[in-house]
């Protein structure tokens, strides 16, 4: 096995690495101060723009994608990791290069499934950035870590499919910039169950598309929003289907397997920013006649913190690797250990961090709170824990029939 990046990979490192340091952690107080004051916990930063442009012409711009486009030869996802991982160390890092859920997911789906036509409409501009898309296929009545269980009913009526469904946790669905859904429903009930599902894409402008309320997540109002979504008699031209009919449970297995290596990716430069913050804060705070950096529970914490970290780093590289070597099926396992470990990990190292910042830890002066509840979300995110765990053991399982 050989984690060892590219060279191309390295040079993109370096230059996001610098600017991360240069123009990303420096807007992070001033992103959220344009936000608080537009009004609108769903607004749109002018900073973004700014940085998008400076990212864009320092072509730093969609690296999550493996195929050459006109803005990046592609990379593997053994050389994407680190790229994600830093991006991951800022709330708004992975959208200021266009890398961030769940516009990637989406559009690997319309590169992998689209066609010209719907690539033109849709795929060009989501690479281009000017637009955001959502994929609809939680739903409140189900247990939708089952994706068999989906009801959302896509009928077909002469030229035109007929939508009817019930969806939530759709995230993105509240920004202003949203403007395409892929919709996941069941197209023929009567056929197997892992062929009755088809998606399409749905404008949320369509007439019947109803963002009845946004969610909020520990309290936290996300500015991209995740949403409780109802489709009511929602009509769309046949020619909206991505893919073929009963092809939608394959299709989001492909479309989930990078996005949860991704969101893994990311979860690891969390974990090290906040491990950063708490030796930072470790050194400069005194208690008890000392920096707290002398007290042996922090350094306990600290060391912890290293120590799980990299450990969670090469389990993700070794998921990467077997991604590019033998293929995303062949690396089932893998992937579904790592979206158990890793944010379980950062999820600990941040809550460590909290702890040594004190009752700092909890409010808006520091990144912690809001990383912590995110790790949090992604236990369930692509996937519950439990579902993981339960492919793992079954893969393993199978070796001894």
């Amino acid at each position: 096995m050989d984690f060892a990046p590219s060279p191309r990979a390295q040079q993109l490192a370096t230059e996001l690495s610098a600017f991360m340091a240069d123009h990303v952690y420096p807007a992070e107080a001033v992103y959220e101060q344009q936000l608080a004051d537009s009004g609108d916990p769903h607004g749109h930063p002018p900073v973004l723009e700014e940085l998008k442009a400076t990212a864009r012409a320092r072509g730093l711009w969609n690296l999550f994608l493996p195929h050459a486009t006109q803005w990046t030869d592609g990379l593997s996802n053994l050389d994407y990791a680190p790229l994600a991982e830093l991006t991951g160390r800022s709330v708004i890092g992975p959208e200021v290069l266009n890398c961030s859920a769940p516009d990637t997911g989406n559009m690997e789906l319309l590169t992998m499934f689209g066609t010209p036509e719907q690539q033109q409409e849709w795929l060009a501009p989501l690479l281009e950035g000017t637009i955001r898309s959502a994929f609809l296929m939680t739903e409140p009545a189900v247990a939708s870590s089952d994706a068999t269980n989906v009801q959302c009913r896509i009928e077909r009526d002469g030229d035109e499919y007929v939508i009817n469904g019930h969806k939530w946790w759709i995230s993105g669905a509240a920004d202003s910039r949203c403007r395409i859904g892929i919709v996941m429903g069941k197209t023929d009930p009567s056929a197997a169950t892992h062929l009755q599902q088809s998606m399409v894409l749905v404008p949320l402008d369509a007439p019947g598309v109803e963002i009845v309320r946004d969610l909020l997540v520990f309290g936290y109002n996300d500015r991209e929003g995740h949403c409780e979504v109802t489709l009511t008699d929602v009509r769309v031209p046949v020619s909206n289907l991505l893919g073929e009919e009963g092809a939608g449970f394959a299709m989001a297995q492909a479309r989930l397997g990078p996005g949860r290596i991704h969101h893994c990716m990311r979860s690891i430069g969390a974990a090290e920013r906040a491990l950063e913050l708490m030796c930072r804060r470790a050194r400069e705070r005194v208690a008890f006649g000392g920096p707290l950096a002398d007290q042996g529970v922090v350094q306990e914490a600290i060391a912890n913190s290293r120590i799980e970290i990299d450990q969670a780093r090469l389990l993700t590289l070794h998921a990467a690797w077997l991604m590019d070597t033998v293929g995303n099926k062949a690396a089932r396992s893998a992937i579904a250990a790592i979206k158990v470990a890793v944010p379980t990990m950062a999820a600990r190292v941040i809550d460590r961090a909290i702890q040594v910042h004190g009752g700092g830890g909890l409010a808006q002066d520091f990144p912690l709170a809001r990383a912590y509840a995110h790790q949090r979300v992604l236990r369930l995110a692509d996937g519950p824990d439990e579902v993981h765990r339960r492919t793992v053991a079954r893969l393993e399982l199978a070796k001894y029939r």
